[in-house]
C-alpha cells in the first residue's frame, strides 16, 4: 500500500459501513457528532497485516491481517457490527480487503482506579494547529482536555493523573493532503473503569475516526 491510502481511506470506510445500514445516524454523526457535541465516538485502525516484511518507503501487505473498528456507543456499534456482518469485502482506498470473519470483542473488565493503556497506532494532538509529540509542552494538557471533552460526552467521571509512560517514534501520515503527525504512546491516569472500557472502543487524542489512537 503507498502511505498515503494507509489511513487516509479510514473516515470514509467507517461511514460508508454505518451507512450501508442507517444512512440517517451516518450523516448526522458526520455533519453534528454524537448528541450536540461535535466529538465522533467511533475508533479504527488502519489495517494491520500478519508477517508483513519491513521495507523502505511502502506500507507492505500479507494475506492475512486485521482492521479493528469500535464505538463506546451501544447503538452505534450495533449498526457497525450489522453492517461487518454483511459484507464480504471491504474497499479500503483503492485496496479490496476481503473479509474473512470478524469477531465482537468486548474485552477485559476494567477496574477504577490506576490504569496503563498502550496505543497501536499513533496518537494525534494539537495545540494552536500544531502537532505536538510526548515530551513537548502542552502535549499532556491538551490530551487530557480531549479525554475530558470524550467524558463529558459520555456523561462519565473525567480521568486523572495522565502522564505518558513510554512513547513511540515520530510518524507522519498524509490524510486528503494534509499531514498528521504522532506518536504511538503508552500511558497511566486514575480512571472510572467505565470510561476505560470507553476509550478502548474510542481511542486516545484526535482523528480517532480516521484511523488514530487506537488502544490495543
Amino acid at each position: 500500500m503507498q502511505w498515503e491510502h494507509v489511513h487516509g481511506p479510514a473516515r470514509a470506510v467507517m461511514y460508508g459501513l454505518l451507512g450501508s445500514q442507517d444512512e440517517s445516524m451516518a450523516r448526522s454523526l458526520h455533519d453534528s457528532g454524537w448528541k450536540g457535541q461535535p466529538l465522533k465516538p467511533l475508533g479504527l485502525t488502519a489495517p494491520q497485516f500478519k508477517g508483513a516484511p519491513k521495507k523502505r518507503g511502502v506500507y507492505t501487505t500479507s494475506p492475512e491481517g486485521s482492521v479493528w473498528m469500535g464505538s463506546p456507543v451501544p447503538e452505534i456499534a450495533a449498526v457497525l457490527v450489522s453492517a461487518l456482518a454483511s459484507r464480504t469485502e471491504i474497499g479500503w482506498g483503492p485496496v479490496r480487503l476481503k473479509i474473512r470473519g470478524f469477531t465482537v470483542d468486548v474485552g477485559a473488565s476494567a477496574v477504577d482506579g490506576p490504569v496503563e493503556l498502550e496505543t497501536a497506532t499513533p496518537v494525534v494532538v494539537k495545540h494552536e494547529s500544531r502537532y505536538l509529540l510526548p515530551g513537548d509542552a502542552h502535549y499532556v494538557e491538551r490530551l487530557q482536555h480531549n479525554l475530558a471533552h470524550k467524558a463529558d460526552v459520555l456523561g462519565l467521571p473525567v480521568p486523572s493523573g495522565l502522564r505518558v509512560l513510554e512513547a513511540g517514534p515520530r510518524r507522519r501520515f498524509t490524510v486528503r493532503g494534509a499531514p498528521r503527525i504522532g506518536a504511538q504512546v503508552r500511558v497511566g491516569m486514575e480512571a472510572d473503569a467505565r470510561f476505560v472500557e470507553a476509550l478502548r472502543s474510542w481511542g486516545l487524542g484526535l482523528d480517532t475516526v480516521q484511523g488514530f489512537g487506537w488502544i490495543r
